[in-house]
Parts: C-alpha cells; structure tokens; sequence
C-alpha cells in the first residue's frame, strides 16, 4: 500500500510540473508580445523627437538646403537610439523625393517597420518647405 501512494505523488508532481512549465510559456509570450508593441510605439516617439531636436533652431532644414546627408547621418545616429536602422526620404515642395540626398544606416527589409513623417521648413531668405519620411526599424 505504502508503494502505490509513492506512484501516485511521482505522477501528481510530473502533473504539477506540467501546469507550470505551460504556464511559464503563455505568460513568455504574452510578455513578450506586449514588450514588442512598446518598443514600437517608443521606437516612433523617439524618432519624432530626434526630428523636432534638429529643427528646433532650423538646423535640418539648413542642412537639407545645403544638401549636406553626411551631417544628417551623423545627426541621426548620435541621436536615435542604439540599435535602431532608420531611412530618411526627403521630398520637395512638388512631392518629390530629393534623390540627391540619400540618408540612411541600414536594410529595413524583414523587420517591423515604423514610418514618420514631418513638415520642415528651411529659414533662408527664399524659405523651401520639405516633407520628411523617417523610417525606423530595431536592428538585428
């Protein structure tokens, strides 16, 4: 009798074991999942303000009149967080891409992308109106 007690606690700890390893695996995913959609979304606020940061004193709309995309690469990689690919597509006043200025540290393709888009305007005495596509994506 003492023997068949002994079979029944090993099966109902192989049992409770069970229960807890799935447990630990929903609870993984579900974590995970919502840690993805909060990088997302921190991923987009931190691009906005990397953004708002080089046109607050005019700075990149300086820097796109003068069609300097090495200063703006460099801007944009001090700035935007560490780990973070990222394509900037200016366009002009008319909608179209300014293909002279190719700004970007990175392939987007198979990632989870997040576009931004933002109205700069320059402070020249001839003021140019430009429209900003940032595209960021976590590397790796």
């Amino acid at each position: 009798m003492i023997t068949s007690n002994k079979g029944q606690i090993k099966t109902l700890e192989a049992f409770l074991a069970v229960i807890i390893i799935f447990s630990a695996l929903i609870l993984s995913t579900t974590f995970s999942t919502q840690e993805s959609h909060n990088n997302q979304k921190s991923l987009a606020t931190s691009g906005m303000q990397v953004l708002v940061e080089l046109d607050v004193n005019g700075t990149l709309g300086k820097l796109i009149n003068q069609r300097n995309s090495t200063a703006i690469i460099e801007s944009l990689t001090i700035l935007l967080p560490t780990g973070v690919s990222y394509n900037l597509t200016v366009y002009n006043d008319q909608g179209n891409p300014m293909s002279n200025l190719a700004i970007s540290n990175g392939n987007l393709a198979g990632r989870k992308v997040e576009s931004i888009q933002y109205l700069c305007a320059s402070q020249s005495l001839e003021p140019q109106h430009y429209l900003l596509q940032l595209q960021l994506a976590m590397a790796g």
